[in-house]
């Protein structure tokens, strides 16, 4: 019987030590812990957020009053006018700038062909008076074609509707700009007398033109520059050489389908800074620019005169651009 009680309680301590773990008792611990833990972060999430802290700076009367004056003053000092006069220069810009550029390549080429030939009905001894009336004659005539919507009334040009809503605006209100977009010009007569005080039996320096040697039929000419209704871009027709602008000009009257227009002209800037012109572009090296005219006209031969010089303080003294009339 003794034996049975003590075996008995020698198997109960057994279970009592395996169920207290060392193992189980951890994991009661880190349990407890947990929930612990929640409980508090629980407690702090539902308190109340605290008060902000507000400073309020308390001004004298005469503080405010100061305060009001400046307003004032400079309130009274803003150019308000000036500013309202500056918002609608910008906004009459903007408008001029969208008109310009609404304007297609093709249009501008038809306009300026279509000029070209209204100047050549002046014929070769007309003066630069007569030029600008031809042209303000060209432009009214063409501003009371253009203002009706008929196709019919708009077909002197060839130009659909659309077209002629677009040079309608031009011809109103961008005709200078527009002068300016495909390169025409008319210098003001201005009298002056040449002086040649080059010293007797003095030898002339021979200029070099880069690249082969020019065909014959190039005609070119040094320090000149031609006017003509473009055939060609030059501010997207580059070449390598004059020799190349030429031979290109001489191509595209070789190779033009029936109607258009034949490349008599070729003009080309070989100076490594660019070439000057009257218009808004900035030309650069290697420009060729292909022309037709019936009629071929200088714009500027040489030198620029002193009186054209102080009327445009960019124009250098010597002629940039070089150009030949082909005889093909």
């Amino acid at each position: 019987m003794a034996r049975g009680i003590a075996r008995a309680a020698s198997f109960g301590g057994r279970a009592t030590a395996g169920w207290f773990s060392y193992r189980r008792v951890t994991v009661a611990v880190c349990i407890a812990n947990l929930v612990a833990a929640l409980l508090v972060l629980r407690s702090f999430t539902s308190l109340p957020p605290a008060p902000t802290r507000v400073e309020v700076v308390q001004y004298t009367e005469e503080q405010i009053k100061r305060v009001e004056e400046s307003i004032r003053i400079r309130r009274e000092a803003e150019p308000v006018e000036l500013v309202q006069a500056v918002k609608k220069l910008r906004k009459v810009f903007a408008r001029e700038e969208k008109r310009r550029k609404e304007l297609p390549l093709e249009l501008k080429q038809k306009v300026a062909y279509d000029i070209v030939g209204r100047l050549h009905d002046l014929g070769d001894n007309s003066s630069s008076i007569q030029q600008r009336e031809a042209l303000e004659s060209w432009r009214v005539e063409t501003l009371k074609h253009t203002k009706s919507a008929s196709i019919q009334n708009s077909s002197n040009l060839g130009l659909s509707n659309e077209e002629a809503r677009m040079l309608k605006r031009t011809l109103e209100f961008n005709w200078h700009a527009l002068l300016e977009d495909i390169g025409l010009w008319i210098p003001v007569e201005v009298p002056h007398t040449e002086h040649d005080d080059k010293p007797q039996n003095e030898p002339e320096e021979e200029e070099i033109i880069a690249g082969p040697p020019l065909d014959p039929q190039c005609n070119a000419e040094l320090h000149a520059d031609y006017g003509g209704a473009a055939v060609k871009w030059g501010l997207t027709h580059h070449k390598g050489s004059a020799a190349d602008c030429c031979q290109a000009c001489l191509d595209q009257a070789k190779n033009a389908k029936p109607g258009e227009m034949k490349c008599n002209i070729w003009v080309y800037c070989p100076s490594e800074f660019g070439c000057y012109s009257p218009d808004k572009y900035e030309h650069k090296h290697q420009e060729c620019w292909l022309k037709q005219d019936d009629r071929p006209k200088l714009n500027f031969k040489d030198k620029y005169t002193e009186s054209y010089r102080d009327s445009h303080p960019r124009a250098p003294v010597v002629v940039s651009w070089m150009s030949g009339v082909t005889s093909a």
